[in-house]
């Protein structure tokens, strides 16, 4: 071939996507509650678990401090990228009131929810290669923000024997030369598993004695039950101040998920590397939504109590509803709204003609027999688990797992 065809042979098609862009995996959670949302909106009467979505209606003192702060033509212009200075200071008063350690004003980020606090922290630490320790059952989100940012995410899997808590001697079996940040979240989501102040501690002096960054979500910091207890990693473990990032936001203590408001608090050096980020991104977060933010964070936490005796009393009869079909094996979450329990015991039934394999294969049956939605484990780590939320009305709960239970006692 001279080189005149050569230049004119037509090239391989690009891809329309990018590489980067095209290897993410869509959010599980999130098209679960979609498709039971269309489902239902097509008149068929689907009770869904999958959103991790409070059903309270946000305090009406934070709504009104929205319509104030709407009449104001101050916030109907551009603001600093990083946040309302009022809104970063209120987080930081807060901070020392809910987790018992100072942090200055210009150590927070405020961001377009948690969401976006989460790929900001791994896009600010994170180069390409890093490994990420994952403890698993994980938030769908967390390996798809750590690929982003080029990291290698680590799974470190602990079952339902272990009530979902990895230990520090399975960290410490992960880690290798390319360990760069550990990924810690408790109370967690999918499991609803809170680790106790001497785990949260040990796992902290783990960390600083490895030079391991710490990004830790808090966000379920005020649902905990029973005798357990939020425990801030940077409490227990000062030292640690200097590498941890925290995640936090409004959306679950407050029912403001739609108001999209989250905070990443961390060394000075890396908030300004993730506020130039979200500069080019986002620029800041709408301003009605911050002057509600500073209502909630700054007022008492009453409201917050109300919804969580609340969730309490869903996450009791969920347990013991579930807890009673043969093949489920589920410990009682400490925290958060989720209860995530074991289905291997059912896998390889015969249920109604079809004998599921897999989690996302039971899962599917569910929702296909009796119309209720809820969110297999594959979303989260290994099959073999389901996950439910309770953040619904007390009745809808008790009819879907009802119908639950019903399909399952069919299973030969």
């Amino acid at each position: 071939m001279d080189a005149v065809s050569a230049q004119t042979e037509p090239s391989a098609p690009r891809p329309r996507v990018s590489a980067r862009l095209a290897a993410i995996a869509e959010s599980a959670t999130l098209a679960v509650d979609a498709k039971a949302k269309a489902l239902k909106a097509a008149g068929r009467p689907v009770i869904g678990f999958g959103a991790g979505e409070p059903d309270f209606p946000t305090p009406s003192y934070i709504v009104d401090a929205a319509v104030a702060a709407a009449k104001d033509p101050a916030n109907h212009r551009y603001t600093p990228a990083a946040g309302l200075p009022a809104l970063r200071e209120a987080i930081a008063a807060k901070t020392l009131r809910d987790s018992g350690y100072e942090v200055a004003p210009s150590s927070v980020l405020v961001t377009n929810g948690g969401k976006q606090a989460v790929y900001q922290a791994f896009a600010a630490i994170v180069d390409p290669g890093d490994e990420v320790l994952l403890p698993a059952p994980y938030w769908t989100t967390y390996p798809e923000a750590v690929r982003l940012a080029g990291g290698v995410p680590v799974e470190v899997f602990a079952g339902v024997e272990q009530d979902y808590l990895v230990t520090v001697e399975q960290l410490e079996a992960a880690r290798t030369p390319r360990t760069k940040v550990l990924l810690f979240c408790s109370p967690s989501n999918p499991t609803g598993s809170v680790y106790s102040p001497e785990q949260t501690a040990a796992i902290g002096r783990w960390a600083l004695e490895h030079g391991i960054w710490v990004i830790t979500d808090e966000i379920y910091e005020h649902l905990t039950y029973d005798h357990s207890v939020f425990t801030p990693i940077v409490r227990v473990v000062p030292e640690l101040a200097d590498t941890t990032i925290v995640l936090n936001g409004v959306a679950k203590t407050y029912a403001m998920t739609g108001w999209r408001v989250g905070w990443m608090i961390g060394p000075k050096d890396v908030i300004a590397a993730a506020t130039n980020l979200q500069s080019h991104l986002t620029s800041n977060v709408a301003n009605v939504s911050q002057r509600a933010a500073i209502a909630a964070v700054s007022g008492d936490l009453a409201a917050v109590e109300e919804m969580r005796f609340a969730f309490d009393r869903r996450r009791r009869t969920i347990v013991e509803m579930l807890g009673a079909i043969d093949g489920v094996t589920i410990p009682a979450p400490q925290g958060a709204f989720y209860v995530y329990p074991s289905v291997e015991g059912v896998l390889g039934r015969t249920i109604r003609g079809v004998t599921p394999r897999t989690s996302a294969e039971l899962a599917a049956l569910i929702l296909d027999e009796v119309e209720v939605a809820v969110v297999p484990g594959e979303a989260f780590g290994p099959s073999g688990y389901l996950r439910l939320s309770y953040a619904l009305a007390d009745e809808d709960l008790v009819e879907g797992v009802g119908r639950i239970q019903k399909l399952l006692s069919e299973a030969g």
